[in-house]
């Protein structure tokens, strides 16, 4: 199980980055980090309580301008496909997270009522009952 070493001129090695180069990268993986948390924040304040939507709201419009920027820095600098992959997929969490906030403004008090419900709940037909409760409070489609 001898390996034979390959000539000196022909291994791999990246080339060298300069020192703007480096902090370049440097400020899109922070930013990259920040766009993640801003995502990730804006879904998880969501599933606390229905009266942080103004923080929901917050962070997801911080998610979208950090996202924007982010893709536009990944393009332009020809980043790694990974932060370009990641930052198309944030956006796509981001725009699924308007889409709820909107119907959460929309249908806030029976929101507010299910999830006050739930919590006050001590079995599992107690929550079936709320969950029955905001099924006949929603409005019905024709």
């Amino acid at each position: 199980m001898n390996t034979t070493p390959e000539p000196a001129g022909q291994q791999r090695t990246k080339p060298q980055l300069s020192e703007a180069a480096k902090s370049s990268l440097s400020t899109t993986h922070n930013l990259f980090r920040i766009f993640l948390v801003t995502v990730l924040g804006s879904f998880f304040v969501f599933q606390l309580d229905i009266s942080y939507l103004w923080l929901t709201g917050i962070l997801t419009a911080a998610s979208f301008v950090l996202g924007i920027l982010l893709l536009v820095r990944a393009v332009r600098l020809k980043e790694s496909r990974l932060v370009l992959f990641g930052t198309i997929s944030g956006l796509f969490v981001s725009l699924i997270m308007v889409l709820v906030i909107l119907a959460a403004s929309v249908f806030f008090d029976e929101f507010r009522d299910y999830q006050q419900c739930v919590r006050e709940a001590l079995t599992e037909q107690a929550k079936s009952g709320c969950q029955m409760a905001v099924e006949n409070s929603l409005p019905r489609l024709p």
